[in-house]
């Protein structure tokens, strides 16, 4: 969307704006939609009409035809409605496998149920609002700015007699999801909240919390469950959607609540997340919060698969990037996204991640963990004590005697792809160096393809699995179907890997692919470029065709 232009009788020449079209007008579009969710909630017309179709009323009036991002997911006229509808489609529905309130009689449940599955409508429905509030700025016209926090933008615009309207994107915006209870009145009405509140103090309270993004400490939030899952379906259906005009879309940019949330789950309720104990993943010292990595990677992943989120990366690196670029994590003085800590009674030193403030984590947590009184990340002295060794560029290890500890790849390291040596991970001290073979993918690389193209290089190690890749003289050998297995469309791939060039054409000006035999079959693939693989000699390669985009 244009930037909003001083001169406001430029308006027509540089941005068209947005129609101040009538909400039956706007719910007109999405008839289909509403008619699912009137089966799914399975109650008369009238009840249909007085619990949710006002709602969505109401909804529709406030959002009106706004997108939900400038260039990414739901980013078309009439985005944020149709996401907050289908958002809500999904929670309702997925309210059928649960009992909420389990523990009472079957009575109480009879009267609460109802109540329940109102909510969890409720706050799919307004998951997210706050992003009127903190991300974009809506003017008529005359260069008035509509204000969020009072009245809704149909409503406003009536008041104006205003006919079209235009937006513009705030430079930089942090998402504040607790700005959304500022915007609920304006869509549930008062009484709506006290029927929820009827009978019961928790229904309320799992709302706004879900709606706000604050996780409650120690309780376990259904509502909040149905909402996330659904969340993450439905932005994953639509970037799946888009994939056709790739490049725009931003993947994975919408995970990093998901990411944090799971952060804050295992630092409030699993032991092995406590700071300071032996074996910890947290380590707050002098200078800072420390997570160990990719222990806590592997911790993050296994919660967040138990909530059978859509989209959620697999591989430590794409976490870790994830979080690095939403300012979670902060990287060290060298922009090296690991630091290297010495924990007291570790005999070795630790890989982890910085978090860029201890409160992200520790905020809320009672009573509040006391920091060691010394730094814990590495002096020179004690790093050179433990220096990781460099296998000669000249000696490369061979896939078929290469080690199975994996080592992490910094978007320092990924970036210097000119550098052919072995990449080793820490070892302990007098153990023998374990060369490995790992993907140093950049960072702008498509998040689904470089969860794949990781895997797939991994399984050139010994013990890894059948190997996925198989090296070639120009490069590594990638058969096409492997993406089609992980659901994955080639052509996104290949125009994936090409974008940041890490795609080798077999023949000048030739086409991306070439026919090779592969486990014993000619098979359609594509070559990657050997300099994107630590562990590989690049003298036995020969020099690549690195494809123009």
């Amino acid at each position: 969307m244009a930037v909003l232009p001083n001169d406001v009788s430029s308006y027509a020449a540089s941005d068209p704006g947005f129609a101040a079209l009538p909400v039956d007008e706007l719910l007109a579009g999405e008839s289909e939609l509403i008619a699912r969710i009137k089966l799914c909630y399975g109650t008369d017309r009238l009840s249909f009409e007085h619990d949710v179709l006002s709602l969505v009323r109401r909804y529709a009036a406030y959002v009106h035809l706004l997108p939900a991002t400038a260039d990414n997911y739901f980013s078309k006229p009439g985005g944020l409605l149709r996401l907050g509808l289908e958002t809500a489609f999904f929670s309702l529905q997925g309210t059928d496998a649960h009992i909420f309130s389990g523990r009472m009689s079957i009575s109480a449940r009879r009267q609460l149920e109802p109540r329940w599955r109102h909510a969890t409508f409720i706050a799919g429905l307004c998951c997210e609002l706050h992003r009127l509030m903190s991300h974009l700025i809506v003017t008529d016209a005359a260069g008035e700015t509509w204000p969020a926090f009072l009245q809704p933008l149909a409503d406003w615009l009536s008041a104006r007699n205003s006919e079209r309207y235009f937006l513009r994107w705030r430079p930089q915006a942090v998402e504040s999801r607790g700005l959304g209870l500022f915007a609920l009145p304006l869509v549930v009405p008062p009484a709506v909240i006290a029927d929820l509140a009827k009978e019961n103090t928790v229904i309320v309270p799992h709302l706004l919390a879900s709606i706000s993004g604050i996780p409650i400490y120690r309780e376990h939030n259904i509502l909040d469950e149905l909402v996330r899952r659904s969340l993450a379906l439905v932005i994953d259906r639509n970037l799946v959607a888009s994939a056709d005009r790739y490049g725009s879309p931003q993947y994975g940019s919408h995970l990093e609540r998901y990411l944090v949330d799971a952060l804050r789950r295992l630092s409030s309720g699993n032991s092995s997340w406590v700071p300071n104990r032996e074996k910890s993943r947290l380590w707050l010292g002098a200078d800072g919060l420390f997570l160990v990595w990719p222990a806590a990677a592997e911790d993050i992943h296994q919660l967040l698969e138990g909530d059978q989120l859509a989209g959620i990366p697999k591989a430590p690196e794409t976490i870790l990037d994830l979080l690095l670029a939403a300012g979670v994590f902060a990287a060290d003085a060298n922009s090296t996204s690991l630091w290297v800590i010495l924990p007291p009674g570790t005999k070795s030193p630790l890989e982890a991640a910085k978090l860029s403030s201890p409160a992200i984590l520790l905020a809320g947590i009672d009573p509040p963990p006391v920091a060691l009184p010394q730094a814990l990340q590495c002096q020179p002295d004690n790093a050179s004590n433990h220096a990781t060794p460099q296998v000669p560029a000249s000696t490369p290890p061979s896939p078929e005697k290469s080690g199975t500890q994996l080592s992490l790849i910094s978007p320092a390291e990924a970036a210097a792809i000119d550098n052919p040596a072995s990449t080793l991970s820490n070892q302990m001290p007098g153990s023998a160096p374990s060369p490995t073979f790992t993907l140093n993918a950049p960072m702008r690389l498509n998040p689904l393809v470089r969860d794949f193209m990781i895997e797939a290089v991994r399984t050139l190690n010994d013990g890894m699995g059948p190997a996925k890749v198989s090296a070639i003289d120009r490069g590594l050998f990638i058969p096409l179907d492997e993406f089609a297995s992980r659901g994955i469309q080639p052509s996104l791939a290949m125009r994936a890997l090409a974008e940041t060039r890490m795609l080798v054409t077999p023949e000048p000006n030739g086409p991306p692919t070439l026919t090779h035999e592969f486990n014993g079959q000619p098979t359609i693939g594509i070559v990657l470029d050997p300099r994107f693989v630590s562990g590989l000699n690049l003298a036995k390669f020969s020099a690549p065709a690195t494809t123009e985009t």
